[in-house]
């Protein structure tokens, strides 16, 4: 795996989405609706995790969709170890952002 991709608000919520059933491909659209995330936010993010090696995609057979009459799919899921690397990096993250929120609001007494 490559380097850990910049977790903003919204990849850690695409990665929340993600882990709720890691071992199954999600599509695209449903993604989007569970994280509230538009398109051209959601697949950048999808492709930098893809990119570090976190996830990996393919494409439905294409009988599936044209036997529905609708767009073909690609579908994500944890590439091996990608769920495990995720939640380490949100682990890790959550804990920075608890030590630095937690530091910033401690201040001296002014009687002190």
């Amino acid at each position: 795996m490559s380097e850990t991709p910049r977790l903003t608000p919204q990849t850690v919520a695409v990665i929340r989405a993600l882990l709720t059933t890691p071992a199954d491909p999600r599509w695209g659209r449903d993604i989007a609706r569970e994280t509230g995330l538009k398109s051209g936010t959601l697949h950048p993010i999808l492709a930098r995790l893809e990119q570090a090696g976190w996830v990996e995609s393919h494409w439905e057979d294409p009988a599936e969709h044209e036997d529905q009459g609708r767009p073909r799919r690609r579908y994500y899921q944890f590439a091996p170890g990608g769920a495990e690397t995720a939640r380490l990096a949100l682990a890790e993250t959550s804990a920075r952002t608890r030590g630095t929120s937690t530091a910033g609001r401690l201040r001296p007494h002014p009687g002190y």
